[in-house]
């Protein structure tokens, strides 16, 4: 049997692999409908026929697929974190509190950045793009109609919000899963996208402060009506905000992920014991932690908004994420990587071109596939060897990936993202792209950054610069 670690196939043939497979996962969602899940399998079981008809052993095939996974237990612990930080938070109220508070700050004169500041906000303590889309999106939609804004405007300004929080909140997904990909601790990732998300967000606000005020005559009607239910029938007070208090406190102090979430978790179910007086229901409990918190409101639009959350309501993520890593674990360990990366590392030789490269690849998966996970597991893998011989640590390539992936797919027509946002906004991806700023702007500034070295030192730079200022 072949010894993986001698074996190379070419580059020729690493590339054929690579584009069959874009080819297989883009047929099966696009042409297909089919969620990401069945095409990664079909092509995990074409790995496993590849291998053997390349005289692989099967240890060999099975330890890329244990390697894959390995590396993403953590991720899979804190995904399942979150949907049970999700349900808790709704039960004690600390989500529908957020909300309500940030209604009554919106300003009618600076509607759109009050938009996607509240956003923002909102985001990074729900931690999903999605979550803050369904919830407060469509409140601000339903806003913007009343008050008869552009709703394209209010749509982009949402978009652009939700983004900057899903990249911010070490709740998100997508965020956990960029750090899993690049072997970095999650909250250095989220520390090091600073250089992009803060400029970004800056020139965003400012561009929604200059389009200034879109709209009619303000009806507050449908507005107050909303927030009168939300009020009577949810728990709205303000020491349900403590545990994100206690969840942002833990994120400063540059606690693990996975104790923050437990903190939030813990702390959202003292509160509700707090502010739901009476005897604790485990049964309830126990169905809150596994479903998801469910609310009979009256009201049609309030209950979408907070029967969220539970365990069940991230295995959807948790399962492509398995069968994701597994498959790039197969790739790696069958050298389909390496190969492939030794034909194009005579491009790819300077900092720029590895940068430019890495954000157009992640673009590239998004245009074929549609697929926000994919756009950044597939340029992951490729790139990971590459930024480790230019002596580049994880978080350079996690913070590009983010830049060139999953900030990207709310801006494809047919992407998960963009077919999610335009089904709940009832607004169009090409009519809110031109109004996303924030996705627009992150791969300019990413590139940016490549060509000029800013926020690419090397570790041998630091320890470089820090011996030559002690001396001095």
């Amino acid at each position: 049997m072949q010894d993986n670690h001698d074996f190379r196939i070419s580059g020729w043939e690493a590339a054929f692999i690579l584009l069959s497979m874009l080819a297989i996962i883009g047929v099966s969602l696009i042409s297909f409908s089919a969620d990401p899940h069945v095409p990664i399998l079909l092509i995990i079981m074409g790995l496993i026929v590849w291998g053997k008809l390349r005289r692989f052993d099967w240890k060999t095939i099975e330890n890329g697929m244990v390697k894959g996974v390995q590396s993403g237990i953590v991720p899979v612990i804190i995904f399942l974190l979150i949907g049970v930080l999700i349900a808790v938070w709704m039960k004690s109220g600390t989500i529908p509190t957020l909300i309500t508070y940030s209604f009554n700050i919106i300003s009618v004169d600076y509607f759109l950045v009050s938009v996607f500041i509240v956003t923002s906000i909102i985001a990074v303590f729900v931690g999903s793009s999605f979550t803050t889309v369904s919830t407060i999106g469509v409140a601000f939609i339903a806003i913007a109609t009343a008050l008869d804004f552009n709703l394209a405007m209010t749509a982009g300004a949402i978009v652009s919000g939700a983004m900057f929080g899903d990249k911010m909140s070490p709740m998100s997904d997508t965020t956990n899963l960029a750090s899993s990909v690049s072997q970095v601790d999650l909250f250095e990732h989220i520390r090091h996208m600073l250089w992009t998300t803060i400029p970004a967000f800056v020139i965003t606000a400012i561009a929604f402060v200059l389009i200034g005020f879109d709209g009619g005559e303000a009806n507050l009607g449908q507005v107050e009506s909303l927030m009168q239910v939300f009020q009577t029938e949810t728990t709205v007070h303000w020491v349900a905000i403590l545990p994100a208090v206690v969840m942002l406190v833990a994120a400063v102090r540059k606690m693990s992920a996975i104790p923050t979430i437990l903190l939030g978790i813990v702390s959202g179910f003292v509160v509700s014991l707090i502010l739901q007086a009476g005897a604790v229901n485990i049964t309830e409990w126990m169905a809150v932690v596994q479903g998801g918190f469910e609310a009979s409101t009256g009201n049609e639009q309030v209950n979408s908004i907070v029967n969220q959350g539970g365990i069940q309501s991230m295995m959807w993520a948790v399962s492509l994420l398995l069968l994701a890593l597994s498959m790039g674990g197969m790739l790696s360990e069958l050298n389909v990587i390496d190969s492939l990366m030794a034909a194009i590392h005579s491009w790819v030789e300077t900092r720029g071109k590895v940068v430019l490269s890495t954000v157009l690849t992640g673009i590239g998966v998004n245009l074929t596939l549609g697929e926000q996970y994919m756009s950044v597991i597939l340029p992951g893998e490729a790139y990971a060897s590459r930024y480790k011989e230019m002596g580049y640590e994880g978080k350079h390539l996690s913070k590009v990936l983010e830049s060139g992936g999953t900030v990207i797919n709310p801006l494809i027509p047919y992407g998960v993202s963009g077919v999610f946002m335009t089904s709940v906004l009832n607004v169009s991806v090409l009519s809110y792209m031109p109004f996303a700023f924030f996705c627009l702007i992150c791969p300019i500034i990413t590139i940016v950054y490549g060509f000029t070295g800013i926020s690419m030192k090397k570790e041998t730079e630091y320890t470089a610069n820090s011996h030559a200022s002690v001396t001095t």
